[in-house]
């Protein structure tokens, strides 16, 4: 019995060592956080997050690869709660909702397709080498609606899915398994900061719009008699609906595929009868806006491209601030158009509109004279934009006889040449000065810059023929571009300069930037980001800032720093091309405020992207497009518009001439549609 007990005893003794020395050779660390955020966790294990199960999501959120309020099946209490474990805030988040992108799915396919006993959308698209032409748009096998863990996705009686809004949970599951991209998560901040990829699914009309509105969607809510719909996609895009239905240009209709068969759809005149329904009803029809942010933005300029940026500043939840030098908003629209193209009563109801998305206004106040961007940024804003406009804007200032640089250190070579002449404000150049665009200067403006005061000069030129000085005090740089500006206060104190073959940057201490364009480029002000002592801190320097670009329109996504080929020397051709800019403003501020990155991916479409395309039409009968009836000219003579609109029944017969296109889709006439017979898929 005594032995029995000294064995197991010992026996005993060996296996705790041996425990003991494996648990120190194969012993795996867990970090605290990891396990304190695991424990917040409801624990469900769904995979609404897109990680296999709470374990993952708690390492990825602990490790900066998730975002605290990641899990679906939690309230905002644990995002909350999960945030105080990893020491940082959460601020409200908007719902992610799935979309479906696509209206063309198997039951109007012309072709049928049998996928031999295959009932998974993702085998399906695979099936004999895959899917090269989208023949047709949704699959329709359900396969998005079988992986939804919270039985929010159905298929509907078109063989297309059906989101139901208050299930979603924009968990994300139903985008990952769609082969096709039909279905993708959608928000008011996604929508704003998208830009189209060749991976969507955008007609012609919507890629020629600068704007990018869809342009399809509303004119299918005109026919169906849905006209605060039309107005909520429309303005998704575009804040100024009933202006640009009288004034725009038109570049959609010269990209509809209706014109393979007859005539353009009239896509601009559909857009004013639905704004103008609007406007005669009194109430103003907005789209939907992201939870307040608890940050604040400043835009300077009450033009075209300022109203937009703060109204989709104001949509992605900024508290957002308008300050016009003039007593009244609108810019160019107020001063240079025709009253019988633009009665004023049409612009006020549209800038009314963006004040009702909760933009507030602060006229009369001119920037140098009654405000400074330092100053702004003191008073508690976090993100100030410059979009002070070209040549009347400068002239404005240079009347008011006060600063003509609305930025602080930035000129135009104009006011460098003519500075103290002519009732021109003096501009004095002390230090170092950065000159930037073209490389023709003439001696004679460099030797105006030395009499400014300019003690050093640095000529940052992107061509490499460049006029040569014999002068130890310029710097000449070929291939290169700035991409930041660097300040405190009132003063510049330094320019990053880009090297555009390597992409290599290095901030070059600076007193002033000469820009030899017509206008002074628009900036994003942010307060410097802090920096980190010998002991580790971040600490943040008062009155510090630093100035970046709005990321490029896509057709010159590629191009580096200001100034770059693309940019906008003196204004925009059209109004409609200012909107999308300040749609780019915003999302640039929006990116710029929570340190997100500008690059635009590589597969954004431009106009000069290879799009797989339709150029005949098939089985499209000739439909004529409606007139736009026009003022008799007793009452053009009387300041009235010139195009009176269409009324409810010409704007139905011309919606119903949109072919609902899709990439390399369109929709035929049901009754000339003769369905052939079926193939293997």
């Amino acid at each position: 019995m005594v032995l029995a007990i000294v064995l197991m005893g010992g026996l005993g003794l060996v296996v705790g060592i041996g425990l003991a020395i494996a648990s120190k050779v194969f012993y795996v660390y867990v970090d605290p956080k990891i396990l304190a955020v695991e424990a917040a966790l409801p624990g469900a294990n769904c995979g609404g997050c897109g990680l296999p199960g709470c374990s993952a999501n708690a390492e990825a959120i602990a490790t900066g690869k998730a975002s605290p309020n990641s899990c679906v099946a939690a309230g905002p209490e644990v995002a909350v709660a999960i945030g105080a474990i990893l020491g940082v805030s959460v601020e409200a988040k908007e719902p992610d909702i799935a979309l479906p992108g696509c209206t063309y799915g198997v039951a109007d396919a012309d072709t049928k397709f049998v996928y031999d006993g295959l009932n998974d959308c993702r085998a399906v698209a695979l099936l004999n080498g895959g899917m090269k032409v989208c023949t047709i748009g949704c699959l329709g096998l359900g396969t998005c609606a079988k992986v939804c863990p919270f039985g929010a996705i159905s298929m509907g009686p078109k063989g297309l899915p059906v989101v139901h809004e208050n299930r979603c949970t924009g968990c994300g599951t139903c985008e990952r398994v769609c082969p096709k991209h039909i279905i993708t998560l959608s928000s008011v901040t996604r929508r704003i900061l998208k830009e189209y990829t060749t991976e969507d699914c955008t007609t012609p009309c919507q890629r020629g719009c600068p704007a990018g509105i869809n342009i399809s969607a509303y004119i299918g809510a005109i026919a169906q008699g849905d006209n605060n719909r039309a107005v909520q996609i429309i303005k998704e895009r575009n804040p100024f609906p009933t202006v640009i239905g009288r004034i725009c240009p038109r570049p959609c209709e010269n990209e509809c595929r209706r014109q393979y068969v007859d005539e353009p759809v009239a896509i601009n005149f559909l857009k004013r009868y639905a704004a103008d329904v609007e406007m005669e009803l009194g109430q103003h029809v907005q789209p939907y806006r992201a939870p307040d942010t608890g940050r604040r933005v400043a835009v300077i300029g009450g033009g075209v491209e300022g109203l937009s940026a703060a109204f989709f500043s104001a949509r992605l939840g900024h508290a957002t601030t308008v300050f016009e030098a003039q007593d009244r908003m609108g810019g160019l629209l107020r001063s240079a158009i025709a009253r019988y193209r633009l009665p004023m009563a049409v612009l006020d109801w549209d800038i009314e509109g963006i004040l009702d998305m909760g933009v507030k206004a602060e006229t009369g106040k001119l920037l140098g004279r009654d405000l400074t961007v330092a100053n702004l940024l003191a008073e508690g804003y976090h993100a100030v934009f410059l979009a002070v406009g070209g040549w009347d804007s400068r002239l404005a200032r240079t009347g008011a006889k006060g600063d003509v640089s609305p930025a602080p250190g930035c000129h135009l070579l104009i006011d460098i040449a003519k500075s103290g002449t002519e009732g021109y404000p003096a501009v004095r150049l002390d230090g170092h000065v950065v000159i930037v665009g073209s490389p023709n200067l003439n001696a004679r403006l460099i030797q105006r810059c030395k009499d400014l005061g300019a003690q050093k000069m640095t000529l940052l030129v992107r061509e490499a023929a460049v006029t040569q000085f014999d002068d130890t005090l310029i710097d000449i740089r070929v291939d290169a571009g700035i991409g930041r500006l660097y300040g405190r206060d009132d003063t510049l104190s330094g320019v990053e300069i880009v090297d555009l073959a390597s992409a290599e940057a290095q901030i070059l201490a600076a007193d002033h930037v000469v820009f030899t364009s017509g206008r002074i480029p628009e900036l994003i002000f942010t307060p410097a980001p802090p920096k980190v002592s010998e002991e580790g801190t971040r600490e943040a320097s008062a009155g510090e800032w630093q100035a970046l670009p709005p990321y490029k329109q896509p057709a010159y996504h590629d191009e580096t720093g200001l100034m770059a080929k693309g940019d906008v020397l003196t204004d925009f051709s059209a109004a409609i091309k200012a909107i999308a800019a300040g749609r780019r403003a915003a999302a640039s501020t929006h990116r710029a405020l929570y340190g997100l990155s500008m690059d635009l991916p590589d597969h954004v479409v431009a106009p000069f992207t290879t799009l797989q395309n339709v150029t005949r039409l098939e089985r499209v009968p000739v439909r004529l497009r409606q007139i736009m009836p026009l003022a008799g000219s007793a009452q053009t003579v009387q300041d009235q518009e010139l195009e009176r609109g269409f009324d409810p029944a010409a704007a139905k017969a011309e919606s119903e001439r949109c072919l609902r296109c899709g990439l390399i889709c369109y929709l035929r006439e049901k009754e000339d549609v003769r369905l052939p017979a079926a193939v293997a898929g």
